[in-house]
């Protein structure tokens, strides 16, 4: 898989990164001034998100994937946007049903382990898994999570699509090793005003929901650029990212005793027992090389192309 943008003149790189930068962020900014100034702050994770919260987190979404877009068209110049952000659809269809269904698979199994976690450590208040209504939620929980798909491909289309490919310059290991944790700790940063109002950590101050945010972020990001790597398309990494932020937050309601106080920091993806069980498996990940698009171009390489011994054993691993 080709991530490699050496042949964007250097000055364009930069002031596109720049560029990008700064408009996510003044995007995010500006979409949530109106409940910065309204003074609103978010008291507890079971609080529901009214409408004008969710108007509010849908326009900041966006912000990611205009400013990639502005970027791509009026500084890069470099060809179909499609192309440039890999906003394709996996082929064949069997091969994209596959990749659809691991970005489902894998945050649900991320979160079931960590939730296995936090209760065996008496942190996760484990109500039980009710049979009689399992189904219904299950059902009502991916009805939401595919309804808020599409605003996903607003910040994948940003991250993935265009921020993480610009960082990873010749794609050497220590240029993949800055490239996810710079693009981790963007992402993270983006989310301050949300942080501000008790978004993701309800009820902390700044000094602990910004470094908790910045763990989880830089943990998380490489599991969602594997997704697209192993695809050549964001639209798992979408996946992937709506199942982490809505339907594993379900998870974490839906299994806890009712009337138990919930602090995502303790539980949960976004919590100490999500950042152990990620890491583990991004640890896998790049062991197995998992995380370096190399991995993935040898595997796809016709023997005509790539006939070294080194390439036909990447391609055996399946």
């Amino acid at each position: 898989m080709e991530l490699s943008t050496q042949s964007l003149p250097r000055t364009n790189r930069r002031r596109g990164l720049l560029v990008y930068l700064g408009v996510a962020y003044i995007g995010m900014w500006a979409a949530m001034s109106p409940l910065l100034a309204d003074g609103y702050r978010r008291g507890s994770a079971r609080e529901a998100t009214g409408a004008l919260e969710q108007v509010c987190i849908a326009g900041a979404m966006s912000a990611p994937a205009l400013a990639a877009l502005l970027v791509v068209r009026c500084i890069e110049r470099s060809g179909p946007v499609r192309d440039a952000l890999a906003l394709r659809w996996p082929k064949p269809w069997g091969r994209a049903a596959r990749a659809c269904l691991m970005a489902f698979a894998v945050p649900a199994g991320l979160t079931t382990a960590a939730l296995v976690i936090g209760a065996a450590a008496g942190r996760y208040p484990f109500g039980g898994v009710h049979g009689n209504g399992l189904g219904a939620w299950a059902a009502g929980a991916v009805l939401n999570m595919l309804v808020w798909v599409p605003v996903f491909f607003g910040e994948e289309l940003g991250w993935q699509g265009y921020l993480f490919p610009r960082l990873t310059r010749d794609g050497g290991p220590r240029s993949l090793v800055r490239a996810y944790v710079a693009t981790g700790a963007a992402f993270a940063l983006w989310h301050l005003p949300t942080l501000l109002l008790g978004g993701q950590y309800p009820g902390r101050p700044w000094y602990v929901s910004v470094p908790a945010m910045l763990v989880s972020c830089i943990l998380i990001l490489p599991v969602f650029t594997w997704l697209r790597l192993r695809s050549g398309s964001v639209v798992p990494a979408v996946i992937g990212h709506a199942f982490v932020s809505s339907m594993s937050v379900d998870m974490v309601k839906e299994f806890a005793d009712s009337q138990a106080a919930l602090d995502p920091l303790h539980m949960g993806m976004a919590g100490w027992p999500g950042w152990i069980v990620t890491g583990v498996f991004v640890a896998f990940l790049a062991l197995t090389g998992r995380l370096q698009p190399s991995f993935y171009t040898a595997r796809t390489a016709s023997p005509d192309d790539a006939p070294t011994g080194r390439t036909v054993a990447c391609r055996r691993r399946g």
